[in-house]
């Protein structure tokens, strides 16, 4: 077995500590987490500043129009940024911090970023029409007692296991 040179929170603990930063979200805010309106909110506001007119005669754009729309406002994107500065804060004290690509050997550097970025493009579509990305409706769901938030989390998790078998396959070339 591979013993891994760097040590990481106890899965478990983690779980733990994740539903209680949900439940305090809900008794705070009122709202639970989510990450796809941080990057709707930056988006949003940039049309609406460069393309007046556009914004103007666009069905969802329009509501924003005269209205602060900065980012900065909206509490998804406060919440990505402290996401993003804990991660770096969590990487740099545990020696974790570095650049890389992680890659099969098969594929170029490029490519893989290219692969990443059709993806994330993909998966921010896929939010759009979901109203919502899975923290949002599956973590967030279970919190609030759900259904469909215990459901969305059993098929994303049983999704994620069957795709992730097959990509290994691919990903994991055997000699």
């Amino acid at each position: 077995m591979i013993k891994n040179k760097y040590h990481y929170m106890n899965p478990y603990i983690a779980g733990v500590l994740l539903g209680m930063v949900l439940i305090m979200a809900f008794y705070f805010s009122g709202h639970g987490i989510g990450a796809s309106g941080a990057v709707k909110s930056v988006v949003v506001d940039q049309v609406v500043h460069t393309m007046p007119t556009y914004a103007e005669n666009s069905a969802f754009l329009k509501k924003y129009v005269g209205h602060d729309t900065s980012p900065f406002k909206s509490w998804m994107f406060l919440e990505i940024l402290g996401v993003l500065l804990g991660g770096f804060l969590s990487g740099a004290i545990s020696g974790r911090l570095h650049f890389e690509i992680e890659k099969t050997p098969q594929l170029t550097n490029k490519k893989r970023l290219l692969i990443v970025l059709v993806s994330g493009v993909i998966v921010g579509i896929g939010t759009q029409f979901a109203r919502g990305c899975a923290s949002g409706a599956a973590m967030s769901g279970m919190v609030a007692l759900s259904v469909t938030g215990f459901v969305t989390f059993f098929v994303m998790f049983a999704t994620a296991f069957v795709v992730a078998r097959l990509v290994k396959k691919i990903w994991i070339k055997k000699n």
